[in-house]
């Protein structure tokens, strides 16, 4: 009797220890989502921006692609990172 409630104790303690592993797992996917949709969106603001700095270079006859150099390269950056996050959740979820 007393191995039925130690065995019984022990499964219970490893569903636990599972379910709170899933459920830190879950946590970690919907902020590393969230900083995925954060950098998306300034990305989508950048490149708004860079949109109408060179309309704006367009209509005076001075585009210059060196002044959007810096931009680019956080687009660049963030878009990096975002590839290195959606790995980090595909990780994760094979964890799971």
């Amino acid at each position: 009797m007393a191995d039925f409630f130690g065995e019984l104790g022990k499964k219970i303690s490893d569903t636990a220890s599972d379910f709170s592993k899933k459920a830190e797992d879950t946590l970690e996917i919907q902020k590393i989502k969230s900083d995925i949709r954060s950098m998306k969106r300034a990305n989508e603001r950048d490149l708004r921006d860079i949109g109408r700095m060179v309309y704006e270079k367009f209509q005076k006859g001075e585009v210059d692609d060196t002044e959007y150099i810096s931009l680019c390269e956080e687009v660049e950056k963030r878009e990096e990172e975002i590839e290195k996050q959606e790995e980090q959740i595909v990780k994760i979820k094979e964890e799971i």
